[in-house]
């Protein structure tokens, strides 16, 4: 089949212009590749994890340390798929301290920070990046539990919802 760039081409689904480092909390869900039922049941209205939601629900509480100015919010593991809420702070450091020059409309006026010398500034992490990072070492774990090397275990997209208030955050969580 020929390439069809009115076809062919892939629709972003993330709001147009919107700064996705920017401070502030995000709710995420990220579905198994084909939907595949891969981290347990439910059983009695109430997931019972294995072994693979186990490790995903270990993947996604260690997103802080690799990212210090992020904070994991309410989680759920599905039978295939995930809720998640991530708010992303205004300090991201290893080693350095940044704080974010916030103007009045609540947009961050300065995105990265000298670490000193040539070194090129240090930019903070999109809520995509987080995403891509949740997903590879997820995969990378359930790989080696189900000796799978090379395996997909995401679809390619996850749908992601700016959570713009106090009372949205608080029914998002329910």
């Amino acid at each position: 089949m020929k390439y069809n760039p009115d076809k062919h081409h892939r629709r972003t689904i993330r709001l147009k212009d919107y700064d996705y480092s920017r401070v502030g909390a995000y709710f995420v869900t990220i579905c198994t590749q084909v939907r595949e039922c891969l981290f347990g049941d439910i059983t009695s209205d109430e997931m019972q994890l294995n072994r693979a939601g186990e490790m995903i629900q270990k993947t996604w509480k260690e997103i802080p340390l690799k990212y210090s100015h992020i904070e994991i919010d309410e989680f759920l593991v599905m039978p295939n798929h995930i809720h998640g809420i991530i708010i992303i702070k205004g300090n991201y450091c290893r080693g350095e301290v940044f704080s974010p020059a916030v103007s009045l409309s609540g947009s961050i006026t300065n995105l990265s920070i000298q670490k000193g010398g040539d070194t090129p500034p240090l930019q903070i992490p999109t809520l995509g990046r987080i995403i891509a990072y949740f997903k590879y070492q997820s995969t990378k774990q359930i790989n080696l539990i189900n000796n799978s090397p090379g395996t997909p275990l995401w679809q390619r997209n996850y749908y992601e919802h700016i959570i713009r208030n106090e009372n949205e955050l608080n029914r998002i969580r329910e």
